[in-house]
């Protein structure tokens, strides 16, 4: 394979040919390869495939001895329609290691363009079995199935192809199935299903977990780009895979070395490909324009994975992310998956797979965390602040520019992975937001993950990361919403990162926020208490134990704080002690050693703390290494030289412990209700009525599209599919036509404009209330007019009155990358100038949707503020629940707004309402299995 190859289609595209079914993909056991369509030119290919499968998987795909294929064989399984008759094949290193088809057919099995069935045939190379290949093919190929109208597969199986059999088991879908004449007759529904989903999920998770794996525990490693200069990259790399204690064969790679020169005691070779044993990962630190032929080498030596430090890609600009993408795709196509580029490298502590495939100037301890993050400077402060507080890492990895393994990789290898118990993440962009909550929200549940969001503010990508549009302009309302549904903790800054891992690694987590504060310094005390107070803690009153305190007045002092049943935390504060009977301040700082009994006292109550389950924090001022005494103990207390870091760590602790019950619960509680009134074939023949007429069926087979605006009447129409009734407003142009209105809806009625800055806003005069007869209708109608002139006048409805409440406004918008938000606040100054809005990820639970609801600012306003009559949330969420159900069921709604929602004492009323659709969002997280292409 030359250095520019990958694994697209033999020859120039025939007409037609569906681009967008191409897919990278991983396999069961982490390695990649490429689904595409099969093409004419294919031919050689596929005679060659079929010549490397035994004669009884051949026996097994057409029942009888078929040793070899035909022209007319090869004819008919590399020409198709790309619409009834429909091939993909699996490409691994410019060779096609699996297939599947398709034949559309009618209800009697015979070839029929009008038929919603279609039979579905693999034959998978013997020498790929056990990878998973055939379930991902039937992924794709039921994908691109529903995209041609196909509803149902199916298929006929001998009773001896058990493998075959079983691939359609497992895949989740509902399932008939018979047996006549010998053959297992298989039909299955296309729809997903929960469990065919939950399938899908497994095994994403189990191939991304184990793509890590291979390359964070490699048997071999080769460094290329290793020159004789001391302070060259690939010199650096080389060392810091010697030092970490590297347990398998290490080579280097220099293209201009001498026949028999060695480096730091390692032999050089010329390239990859004279390395005579296998090499697992290669870590690349060439020029950018040398990257491609070293990739090819590795490609054809087999190697598995690749950590390219080399800079030059997407960080320079448009041709430096043709570079990139470039780059991954030739990985892909040879099996191999990239950190990188412009990586900082990747380590790991575990004594059975030591390695240091990294530029740190130091090599951390073992430990409980596992670090991502996507700059190598904070990489560098991260592990140099970890070293400082004597923690230790179980892996890191700084990545660079993403262009392939991600955050969400590393989330689903360190959710297996049993020496890493707390998760710290840098983050600056999201390559797939949807993936990443419903990641973290499952990890979340056993292991914290803490994470710093960089670039909130900016409005702008940092070079290099390189992502859908829709996932860059994500703002930090929405991030916030990612994190809170997800239980992802999210700190401000560095060091509140390390000060939350360090209490979430060490302690247990608090069970409620009532926190206890003893110390010797009463100010501090105060201070501390205060603080509580400000992070929405709940502190007893604190108790002073005077600047003579001793250690044993702390450890007792403390163990009765701990067993206080009002306390679910305990925060120690402590100062140096007075001198003496002068009372003169000391003038150095106190170390452990000047009093090693407030030590002891501390360790003693920390063992009381551990069998009690309740956390045990220190605030100290100046009190040096009494931190390091108690983080090396066997039990550590966590140590903060402030009393204000201390008390947000613990805030973040309490807040997490929260979610984790709520979420225990919940997953027992909390449901996606059945909601009664939901015609959803209905409503789908709309939408595709509509998308038809408007942008044309051909249109609608490619992702994305134009958003528009649905008329009111058929927004209302599919409104009232999903149960959701918008009150009628019919037009008032002339004083008569408002009178007829008035008529045929019955008084009272409201008279409003239209106008979008003028909608549902009576504080600028644009509507007039309460109008009871013909009278009182045509004097608002002359008003109206003149003030509003002509234009706006004609743009005048009527509409009945709602019962008086509390208006609201829901909203749903859908981002591709990370799927449907709904939203809910206030309507008017509270949504509009405050921003006081709640979002959560469509579908929403019935407890997402009451947690929604009392989340905005101006909640009290729904339960009865200042004397009034609480409104009906109970209606209120029904409607929530029916608007995420609708964009949840049709990915063609983009964007639905109702606004106002009338919350009365009982019932709703909503005035109005907005729908507007897309033609097939490419909705990345919810189609079959694929490696983003960025």
């Amino acid at each position: 394979m030359d250095s520019h190859t990958v694994s697209g289609p033999a020859s120039p595209e025939p007409l037609g040919y569906p681009q967008h079914w191409e897919a990278d993909i991983l396999l069961r056991d982490g390695g990649t390869a490429r689904i595409r369509p099969i093409v004419p030119a294919d031919a050689e290919l596929l005679v060659e495939f079929y010549a490397q499968v035994s004669d009884q998987s051949k026996y097994f795909r057409f029942f009888a001895p078929y040793p070899r294929l035909s022209d007319k064989d090869v004819q008919r399984f590399t020409h198709h329609d790309f619409v009834d008759r429909v091939g993909l094949a699996i490409v691994v290193r410019d060779r096609i290691i699996a297939t599947v088809r398709y034949d559309r057919i009618d209800q009697d099995g015979r070839p029929s363009p009008d038929g919603t069935d279609a039979e579905v045939a693999f034959l998978v190379q013997d020498a790929h079995q056990g990878r998973g290949v055939a379930s991902a093919l039937l992924e794709h190929i039921a994908a691109v199935a529903q995209e041609r109208g196909i509803r149902r597969f199916v298929a006929e199986v001998l009773p001896e192809n058990r493998k075959m059999t079983k691939v359609f088991t497992d895949a989740g879908y509902v399932q008939r199935r018979s047996f006549a004449d010998g053959v297992v007759h298989l039909e299955f529904d296309l729809e997903p299903t929960a469990a065919s989903l939950a399938v899908m999920r497994a095994r994403e998770h189990r191939a991304e977990s184990r793509s890590v794996q291979r390359l964070l525990t490699p048997r071999s490693v080769a460094v290329i780009g290793v020159s004789r200069g001391e302070h060259s990259a690939g010199r650096a790399l080389l060392r810091a895979v010697l030092a970490g204690g590297f347990t398998g064969p290490v080579y280097a790679v220099n293209s201009r070395a001498p026949q028999g020169a060695e480096v730091d005691g390692v032999a050089l070779h010329r390239s990859v490909l004279e390395i005579p044993g296998p090499v697992d990962l290669a870590v690349v630190a060439v020029p950018a324009g040398a990257v491609p032929a070293v990739v090819a080498d590795c490609g054809a030596h087999g190697v598995r994975g690749l950590v390219v430090v080399t800079a030059g890609y997407a960080e320079t600009g448009a041709a430096g992310r043709d570079r990139q993408r470039a780059l991954v795709r030739q990985a892909r196509a040879a099996g191999m998956r990239v950190i990188g580029p412009n990586a900082f490298g990747v380590l790991t502590t575990s004594p059975e797979h030591p390695l240091n495939a990294s530029l740190a100037p130091l090599l951390p301890a073992p430990g409980p965390f596992g670090v991502f993050c996507q700059s190598g400077a904070i990489g560098v402060a991260l592990l140099e602040a970890v070293h400082r507080r004597g923690l230790g890492v179980s892996s890191f990895a700084s990545v660079g520019n993403r262009a392939d393994v991600s955050g969400n990789d590393l989330l689903q290898y360190w959710e297996e992975d049993p020496a890493t118990r707390v998760l710290l993440l840098y983050l600056e962009s999201f390559g797939n937001p949807r993936k990443f909550t419903r990641i973290a929200r499952r990890l979340a549940a056993a292991k914290p993950i803490v994470v710093v969001k960089g670039a909130r503010h900016t409005g702008s990508l940092p070079p290099g990361h390189t992502v859908p549009p829709t996932a860059s302009g994500l703002n930090d309302a929405t991030v916030d919403a990612l994190f809170q549904q997800a239980g992802v903790i999210r700190v401000g800054t560095i060091t509140d990162l390390l000060d939350t891992g360090e209490l979430l690694a060490g302690q247990p987590l608090p069970a409620g926020d009532r926190v206890a504060v003893v110390g010797n310094s009463d100010s501090l005390g105060l201070l501390t208490y205060d603080t509580c107070l400000s992070a929405g803690l709940r502190p007893l009153p604190p108790v002073d134990l005077t600047t003579g305190a001793t250690g044993e007045h702390f450890r007792v002092a403390l163990e009765t704080a701990l067993g206080d049943s009002a306390a679910d935390a305990v925060i120690a504060v402590a100062i140096p002690p007075l001198a003496g009977p002068s009372l003169t301040l000391r003038t150095e700082p106190m170390l452990a050693a000047d009093d090693p009994a407030l030590g002891e006292g501390l360790l003693h109550a920390a063992e009381t703390a551990r069998r009690l389950g309740k956390p045990l924090l220190l605030a100290h001022l100046a009190l040096g290494e009494l931190s390091d005494v108690l983080r090396a103990a066997d039990h550590p207390v966590p140590a903060y030289p402030a009393p204000e870091r201390a008390v947000r760590a613990l805030a973040h602790a309490v807040r997490y412990g929260a979610w984790r019950r709520t979420a225990e619960s919940a997953e027992q509680t909390a449901r996606v209700p059945e909601l009664d009134r939901v015609d959803e074939p209905a409503a789908r023949a709309l939408v595709e009525r509509v998308l038809a007429g408007t942008t044309g069926a051909a249109a609608r087979t490619q992702p994305g599209g134009a958003r528009f605006a649905l008329p009111a009447e058929q927004a209302a129409e599919l409104l009232a599919h999903y149960g959701i009734e918008v009150l009628r407003a019919l037009p008032a142009v002339s004083e008569e036509q408002a009178v007829g209105a008035a008529a045929a809806l019955g008084y009272p009625v409201a008279l409003k404009a239209t106008a979008t800055h003028l909608r549902h806003r009576p504080d600028l005069g644009g509507v007039r209330l309460d109008l009871t007869d013909e009278d009182g209708l045509r004097r608002a109608h002359r008003e109206l007019s003149a003030l509003l002139g002509g234009a706006e006048a004609a743009r005048l409805v009527v509409q009945r009155m709602a019962p008086r409440g509390v208006d609201t406004v829901i909203g749903a918008s859908l981002d591709p990358a990370v799927g449907a938000i709904l939203s809910f606040g206030l309507a008017g100054a509270p949504a509009e100038l405050l921003g006081d809005l709640a979002h959560r990820l469509v579908p929403a639970t019935d407890q997402e949707v009451a947690s929604l609801v009392r989340e905005v600012r101006a909640a009290p306003l729904l339960f009865g503020w200042r004397g009034a009559a609480p409104v009906d949330t109970g209606a209120l969420e029904e409607v929530l629940l029916r608007v995420s159900q609708l964009v949840d069921d049709l990915p063609e709604v983009a964007a639905v707004e109702l606004e106002p929602v009338v919350v009365a004492p009982s019932g709703l009323a909503v005035l109005g309402a907005a729908v507007r659709l897309a033609p097939l969002p490419l909705r990345s997280d919810l189609g079959p299995r694929s490696m983003s292409t960025l």
